[in-house]
């Protein structure tokens, strides 16, 4: 099954694998290392206590196997949506269905009027699974293929229920 969850203190090591070299490579960064896989998990936790809560940072698991990060940010009425997955993992359906899933938390929680993405233009299947995710192309922004979610698209279809673990 698959579900998106609230980060927990032992999945430092996961996500220092999930960040790794593959993965980063369009990100603009390097592969994660175990201090920073801590501070990073220490963050999501912090920013799921806030209140007003805007930031989401959550796991991505299948059959109890963290293999993605899916995070949603809004600043209002806009949210935007991003996620990161394990090499290993690619190309079986993971990503587009964490952010259906992260889109309908967005819709609920934030009552976002738009979401929207981007992908480096080097990484089409990025595009892929936004397009997949209901999100079409708006154009380039700062270097990066920019995406928005139609207004009504946000009723995407999931593959099974909204599985939220612990997201509060």
């Amino acid at each position: 099954m698959i579900e998106l969850r609230e980060l927990a203190r032992g999945d430092a090591g996961a996500v220092g694998r999930i960040y790794g070299p593959a993965s980063v490579r369009f990100l603009g960064r390097g592969p994660m290392g175990v201090h920073e896989a801590r501070e990073y998990v220490a963050g999501a936790l912090a920013s799921a206590e806030a209140r007003p809560r805007v930031k989401y940072t959550l796991g991505l698991a299948v059959d109890g196997d963290l293999l993605g990060i899916v995070k949603l940010h809004s600043d209002g009425s806009v949210a935007a949506v991003s996620y990161v997955l394990r090499a290993d993992t690619w190309g079986r359906g993971h990503a587009t269905e964490g952010v259906r899933r992260v889109v309908a938390l967005g819709i609920h929680r934030f009552g976002a009027a738009a979401i929207r993405a981007r992908h480096h233009p080097d990484n089409p299947a990025s595009g892929r699974v936004l397009r997949r995710a209901g999100f079409v192309p708006t154009g380039v922004e700062a270097g990066f293929v920019a995406y928005a979610l139609p207004e009504g698209r946000g009723q995407t279809r999931t593959a099974g229920p909204l599985v939220l673990r612990g997201v509060r």
